[in-house]
């Protein structure tokens, strides 16, 4: 992925894009069993037998032409939302085409097993100030789709759920601000094989809850040059709204550079990373940090950054037990932004169902001179490359989290890098100042209380994968009633690049998460 601008992502310009075809729309006339998720997975099936079409939708030049405001005034009438029958606590309203949103998406509507698709009616839309001056064809279809809810409190329906541009969906727990992302699959976005390719959402099937208390359930078909593939999205509202994800992966070609359950976000300035910004705001992120927890049992943290260049971090393991974004931060002293509301984004976590075999947590970090390009991804890559005729079916959880108390152990809640001026030793053996860091590391929570009086009996675990660590200390700190690790780091020479690591043990339990952090000397 390169130049990224979080609205240019979400709309998956690099895509090749397809209009949905006769034979994939529509009603069930042709096959009488009730839909469900074989249905879509037949048709992913009989896509990937298929070659990609390569031509993209042309759309009506009344459209083609719109800038993001005349598209943005453009909104659907709530009192024409779908899904309004007795008893079913969802809404459905749809996107219309225009701006960056050319690739048209079929919606259709099940009720007890029959689908029924959604027709283009001028009529849903209040056009505001935008002009259309010539019909619009009957089949235009749509940009994407949304649900609301009564998520925040009774008897008033808020946003839940959004499905807006290529596989890009977001969703929100309560007392939430939307933030990062969640796709359905990336291709290819480390760039190993050529530029990365934008899996798309063509199509969705959307079931009619009839009772209070039904999750959301929805089905699509995903189409792009590399595969096709079956989902199905169960939303459960609730403070921490989850959406557990079925699908089924059908490749046209070998991809060696998968990432499933992707996550999207951005870290522009946080306190280990300022980039000589004079905001006045002290952090901008909608992520922190990416937390993930191994087969093994270990649960890592590793601080985002803003980097000087493109930065690939991979974390091997075998058989995951989760990954994700996190927003730590959640004082608004953190960011004293009164309109972003940083401190109210959620995290993301995903949990996979079942054993994931081998493979690694990717980390992409972008260098980013903004707050509005989404520039850190993050995914599960397997081990060994999707081949056709091998279907690849995988289930996962991704809960929006408000809190960060996932594991018992203490959790690091600053992570800050210091010169090689407040390195003792550092000075002493007169290093050369590039090639010297201090790492403050701040502990907080777990069992870390019971030890603030007398931390004696803890000690810094900390290893390098290059240099050597020359220092460790630790000190109380009493007002987040935890401990202050600091971390003398030292590299051989100029450009080399190191992954450190660090926890808190005491006798030979551990006592923290890992703290895994990437530094390069200049």
């Amino acid at each position: 992925m390169t130049e990224p601008s979080r609205r240019a992502i979400v709309t998956g310009l690099a895509a090749a894009a397809l209009a949905p075809g006769a034979a994939f729309a529509g009603g069930e006339g042709r096959n009488p069993r009730p839909f469900g998720f074989e249905t879509v997975e037949a048709r992913a099936r009989e896509l990937a037998a298929a070659p990609f079409d390569l031509r993209e939708p042309t759309l009506p030049p009344p459209l083609a032409k719109l800038d993001y405001d005349a598209w943005r005034d453009i909104r659907f009438r709530p009192d024409k939302a779908f899904l309004n029958v007795p008893g079913s606590p969802y809404r459905l309203q749809l996107f219309h085409l225009g701006f960056l949103f050319k690739r048209p998406v079929t919606v259709n509507l099940l009720r007890r097993g029959v689908s029924t698709p959604i027709a283009y009616q001028p009529s849903l839309f209040d056009f505001g100030r935008t002009k259309i001056d010539k019909p619009l064809p009957v089949d235009l279809g749509f940009a994407g789709l949304r649900f609301h809810t009564d998520l925040n409190r009774p008897n008033f329906l808020d946003e839940l759920i959004v499905f807006l541009g290529a596989s890009y969906y977001r969703f929100l727990g309560r007392d939430q601000l939307y933030g990062l992302s969640a796709r359905g699959l990336a291709v290819d976005v480390e760039g190993a094989d050529g530029p990365e390719e934008f899996p798309f959402f063509r199509e969705f099937w959307v079931e009619t809850a009839e009772a209070d208390g039904d999750p959301l359930v929805l089905y699509a078909l995903l189409d792009s040059p590399a595969l096709a593939g079956a989902y199905r999205f169960t939303v459960r509202p609730g403070a921490e709204t989850s959406v557990t994800v079925e699908a089924a992966l059908h490749p046209r070609r070998e991809v060696a550079t998968v990432a499933l359950a992707p996550l999207t976000s951005m870290y522009f300035i946080g306190e280990n990373d300022r980039q000589s910004s004079d905001d006045y705001r002290p952090e901008l992120h909608d992520s922190d940090g990416l937390l993930m927890a191994a087969g093994t049992g270990e649960w890592l943290w590793r601080p985002l950054d803003n980097p000087r260049a493109r930065r690939i971090s991979s974390f091997a393991d075998t058989d995951p037990k989760g990954f994700g974004l996190m927003q730590r931060d959640r004082s608004f002293e953190d960011y004293q932004d009164l309109e972003a509301s940083y401190h109210r984004r959620p995290g993301y976590f995903v949990e996979p169902e079942g054993a994931w075999g081998e493979g690694s947590v990717m980390l992409m970090e972008l260098p980013t001179d903004n707050e509005t390009a989404d520039n850190i991804v993050a995914g599960w890559r397997p081990k060994a490359p999707l081949r056709p005729g091998e279907p690849l079916r995988i289930a996962y959880r991704v809960r929006a989290i408000g809190r960060d108390d996932l594991h018992g152990n203490a959790r690091v809640v600053n992570t800050y890098v210091v010169g090689a001026a407040a390195s003792g030793a550092a000075r002493q053996a007169g290093e050369p100042p590039a090639l010297t860091r201090r790492f403050l590391v701040d502990f907080a929570g777990g069992d870390l209380g019971y030890h603030l009086s007398d931390p004696a009996g803890v000690a810094v675990v900390a290893s390098t994968s290059r240099g050597q660590v020359v220092a460790t200390s630790l000190t109380p700190n009493p007002h987040i009633r935890g401990l202050r690790a600091a971390i003398d780091v030292r590299l051989d020479a100029a450009g080399d690049g190191t992954e450190l690591r660090a926890f808190l043990q005491a006798g030979t339990r551990a006592l923290s998460e890992t703290w895994t952090y990437a530094w390069a000397a200049a």
